[in-house]
């Protein structure tokens, strides 16, 4: 790959360095979790983690593992800058995404560090195209204080069950209303729409169901608009998580296999629309 033989002695100037075959691997993720224009990159050995948030409510993260790039090189222990995510994605995509079997676009992003623009070199079919896109200073993300300790119900679904369950809730509704229980109805999502009140049921023993780790009844409201966006997860997904912790917050964990097989994953992060008084 030409990308990948072009003159690599000046890769110490820069920060961070990293390198797929096929751009689309990162391209597909980013567009999970595009629902504001600007998100937050944040570069360690470990890999790579882009945020983006919509006022103090919601939170989405996609991470990628360093294993997934050709190359993955960080020069610092932590890589911080916040971009345009729509122009990023526009670059990614500026050969239209070739649907030629065989036929990849090759990506290799770098860094310089604080100030400098991220810098891309994009390759298909022997032909390079070099963008650069200003960075702005890092904003520290909001610390939504989700821990593993403090979640009270969990489910891991297949991702088709849950799309099945968009496919037939009233998406007029403004809010979703999530019960989860180690009774009876177990897992239910509600809408209250234009069309009246549905509800959908999972057994706790359906196929569907991987995993059912509830240990008390709660019954919270989520903002239909917060969620919309993590539809875009769900379509990519083959599995998700989902958690509910002490204070009724919510975390959508997707699972997303890449055109190569390898494993990324998405965490959306949701506060509460108002108590739901049990009944």
């Amino acid at each position: 790959m030409p990308l990948s033989t072009q003159s690599e002695a000046g890769d110490d100037q820069y920060v961070l360095v990293a390198s797929l075959d096929n751009a689309k691997n990162l391209s597909n993720i980013l567009k999970a979790i595009t629902f504001k224009d600007h998100a937050l990159f944040n570069a360690t050995a470990n890999g790579l983690k882009v945020t983006v948030e919509d006022s103090k409510c919601l939170q989405a993260n996609a991470f990628i593992q360093a294993e997934i790039f050709q190359e993955f090189t960080i020069q610092e222990d932590s890589v911080s800058f916040q971009v345009n995510l729509t122009v990023l994605l526009d670059c990614l995509t500026i050969f239209g995404g070739s649907t030629v079997p065989g036929v990849t676009t090759a990506l290799r992003m770098c860094y310089k560090g604080y100030g400098f623009p991220l810098t891309l070199f994009l390759e298909e079919g022997g032909v390079v195209t070099v963008c650069k896109i200003n960075t702005q200073e890092p904003e520290d993300p909001i610390d939504f204080e989700f821990c593993s300790t403090n979640v009270t119900n969990k489910v891991i679904l297949q991702s088709d069950s849950l799309k099945e369950a968009f496919s037939e809730l009233d998406m007029t509704s403004e809010i979703l209303q999530i019960t989860m229980s180690p009774s009876q109805p177990y897992f239910r999502l509600s809408t209250f729409g234009n069309a009246g009140n549905a509800h959908y049921d999972y057994p706790k023993d359906s196929d569907m169901m991987e995993l059912f780790q509830c240990t008390k009844t709660q019954t919270n409201r989520y903002k239909m608009s917060l969620l919309k966006p993590s539809t875009k997860a769900l379509a990519l997904s083959c599995k998700v998580s989902v958690r509910t912790d002490n204070r009724g917050f919510l975390s959508l964990q997707y699972l997303v296999r890449n055109d190569d097989g390898q494993i990324c994953f998405v965490e959306y992060y949701c506060c509460p629309d108002e108590e739901v008084e049990e009944e």
